[in-house]
């Protein structure tokens, strides 16, 4: 458990496979690219046993994986009561080691009044509820709503598991360029190709936030880090290390690591660990000392 927090790769696929502590797990997409994919890899890494509720407010087709298909409503009282229908009773969760997975493909049918409800009522230690959000569909908002937070702020604020899905570019020009063109409408080919980008955002129990991004391939099914692929020359610190951490500047350059290396520091003969500890000390004709009291002879 300990080392899934240290290597990204395995804290990804302990999200996947539904065996970390994230009772929700919003994964967030856009037009540049669907964030279908996680929900497939999602069905690939979970156990054959668990139990997959499909609610449909896009897909006509029941997916492959899925084990009951619930059509979507806008009521949310119609809606939790049609997907608890196929859920065991809390009663019957205790005694069960059954995993049950809630999928929702668009949680952005549910207005924000009610979206907290809806996944209070249905996360818990033994079912898991995954909601994909579309981040640039605008959100109605009511006049009286107006000083609410918005539905993404309060999904992002819910949910221990954050995966947003992004179109896999080379550098930040590229992505910038897209970005750009995607404000347009603007859509270049190759968008929801096999190879994108996902950051994965996940917070421990003391509420700290790990965030890491990944090369992911739905083909061969590999989660690449991306800043292990990155490799630093001569031990040379990453500046992302500090970013966040105070307001000041904490990088070195090599310019500061050089002249560091430069300074002599004074009584270093008392730090060669060769004799027992000593106290070296130069003494100054200006110093003010008494001569009958041994305890002040410099010498």
């Amino acid at each position: 458990m300990a080392s899934s927090s240290h290597n990204p790769s395995i804290l990804l696929r302990r999200v996947l496979a539904l065996k970390e502590n994230s009772p929700f797990i919003l994964v967030i997409d856009s037009i540049g690219r669907s964030g279908h994919c996680v929900l497939d890899e999602v069905a690939r890494e979970a156990e054959e046993s668990t139990t997959i509720i499909y609610v449909s407010f896009e897909t006509v087709r029941k997916p492959k994986y899925a084990t009951h298909f619930v059509g979507g409503c806008k009521s949310a009282t119609r809606l939790l009561t049609a997907i608890q229908s196929s859920l065991p009773s809390p009663e019957q969760s205790k005694f069960s080691a059954s995993k049950y997975l809630v999928v929702i493909d668009c949680v952005n049918f549910i207005a924000a009044s009610s979206v907290v409800e809806l996944i209070t009522q249905l996360a818990s230690p033994s079912v898991t509820l995954l909601a994909i959000y579309h981040k640039d569909l605008p959100e109605y908002r009511l006049p009286e709503l107006e000083n609410y937070p918005s539905s993404l702020q309060l999904l992002r604020f819910m949910a221990p598991s954050i995966l947003e899905v992004r179109p896999f570019t080379n550098d930040l020009a590229a992505e910038q360029d897209l970005e750009s063109r995607l404000q347009k409408l603007e859509m270049p080919l190759g968008l929801n190709s096999s190879i994108y980008k996902l950051i994965l955002t996940n917070r421990r129990k003391s509420g700290r936030a790990l965030t890491y991004t990944f090369k992911c391939d739905s083909q061969v099914h590999s989660f690449v880090p991306i800043q292990d692929v990155r490799t630093t020359s001569d031990g040379q610190e990453d500046s992302e290390m500090f970013e966040g951490l105070t307001t000041f500047n904490l990088n070195t350059s090599h310019k500061q690591k050089a002249a560091k290396d430069q300074v002599d520091l004074p009584f270093l003969e008392a730090q060669s660990f060769n004799t027992g500890g000593a106290i070296v000390y130069e003494f100054e004709k200006d110093d003010d000392y008494d001569e009958e009291d041994p305890y002040e002879d410099p010498f």
